[in-house]
């Protein structure tokens, strides 16, 4: 049990995916650290000025901080962004690669070998001595030199 657990957690595939997931969960903090600093307050600036009130509407004593949606938003845009263009395109370009290097599956087998492969099967289930396929195919086994 304990090798099937090992084997599993050794595949490619699941040391990829964690790599991937802590890689993500790091770049995913740097986008946000970037937006949270730079972005937001530009946002705020831009919407309203400086101060408590700025980045958000008051109505009735509520208030609605559109400026940390509008940064999550910028910061997933730019998240998904990288990801695609430096991890999915490129790894879709080289299974492009790979497809064209394919090489063509094999030709189906001619007649005769298929015939033929109908007569070895055939002996094999009435199981005939392998000296009898020889004399049966006209093969002749010629003694070894002395």
């Amino acid at each position: 049990m304990l090798k099937g657990f090992k084997d599993f957690i050794m595949r490619g595939n699941v040391v990829d995916l964690a790599v991937g997931i802590v890689i993500g969960a790091a770049f995913t903090a740097v986008v946000t650290a970037f937006t949270n600093a730079f972005l937001k307050p530009l946002i705020q600036l831009l919407g309203g000025g400086s101060g408590a009130t700025a980045g958000t509407w008051d109505v009735n004593g509520v208030k609605f901080d559109y400026a940390s949606f509008v940064n999550a938003l910028i910061t997933f845009l730019l998240t998904a962004a990288v990801l695609y263009f430096l991890v999915v395109y490129p790894l879709n370009r080289l299974a492009e690669r790979r497809k064209r290097g394919e090489e063509p599956p094999p030709e189906a087998p001619s007649e005769e070998v298929k015939l033929l492969t109908e007569i070895r099967d055939a002996l094999v289930r009435q199981q005939v001595a392998p000296g009898a396929v020889n004399d049966i195919l006209g093969r002749h086994q010629q003694d070894p030199p002395r």
